[in-house]
């Protein structure tokens, strides 16, 4: 899919308008001190005050600009300029100093400019990038010595189960084709998306934790964790904000954290 960047961009530039109004984001509360970010990010990351810090994909900086509130120095990147616009607007209204540039993702080392403390990315990333070992090789060249990325994202494991319950195994964890998807709305509700096809490509936990050793970073840690953020499959009982199976049912892994340091 040698479009696939193009494609990706339509559709993440229309679904901009619509995450902006919707409640799964809570612009308005993030506007009044509302902190997005996971508490397991925050303690695994620690404090980032002082420290520079790149968040890459970063839709409209809602995660960036809660790194700053918290005393870093951040920067993001993300391929939708309608996003980096409203990202730029989002925190000249909350007097928030950041700076947000609009690339690729594989771009990222030549359209920064600089090195960095952290770099940071967030949940439904890797999705949308089809190779992993540039991505790593990028995240790399964007460290200080000693720097280190931080990423969090969805476990590929609930993949493979039917969307429904959760529970039969319908995907081959192993497929590593190219996804093109024709769906009408976002995962904030159901407004109807004006360009709504996009390319997806699917990523196995080796294949992260080796393109980022491959790359010459050294992995501190790889947690995995037994909740998510939204019910994923219908027998999910949520709690404290989270969704987890319900008790007595066997733990499957929703997400992952990883931190790799720069040597």
């Amino acid at each position: 899919m040698d479009d696939y960047v193009r494609i990706n961009q339509d559709n993440w530039n229309a679904r901009v308008p619509i995450h902006l109004a919707s409640d799964f984001y809570d612009v308005a509360g993030f506007k009044s001190g509302r902190n997005p970010l996971r508490p397991f990010e925050l303690a695994e990351i620690g404090d980032v005050a002082g420290r520079r810090l790149a968040h890459l994909q970063c839709h409209f900086g809602l995660d960036t600009l809660s790194w700053a509130r918290l005393g870093a120095e951040v920067t993001g990147l993300d391929f939708s300029a309608a996003a980096i616009e409203q990202a730029r607007s989002i925190a000249a209204e909350c007097g928030l100093p950041a700076r947000f540039v609009t690339a690729d993702v594989y771009d990222a080392a030549q359209a920064l400019g600089e090195t960095y403390d952290i770099v940071y990315t967030g949940l439904g990333a890797l999705v949308w990038l089809p190779d992993l070992t540039r991505w790593a090789e990028t995240v790399a060249a964007l460290l200080n010595p000693g720097g280190f990325l931080y990423l969090a994202e969805f476990h590929p494991f609930q993949n493979m189960l039917d969307d429904d319950t959760g529970t039969r195994v319908v995907r081959d964890y192993f497929d590593r084709e190219a996804q093109v998807w024709e769906y009408p709305y976002t995962y904030t509700g159901d407004d109807v998306l004006e360009h709504q096809t996009s390319v997806q490509f699917d990523h196995g936990i080796g294949d992260v934790v080796s393109a980022i050793a491959a790359a010459g970073l050294r992995v501190e840690f790889l947690h995995e964790h037994d909740h998510t953020l939204f019910r994923r499959f219908a027998d999910l009982v949520e709690s404290g904000g989270v969704y987890r199976r319900p008790a007595g049912a066997p733990g499957i892994p929703l997400m992952y954290s990883l931190r790799a340091s720069a040597r």
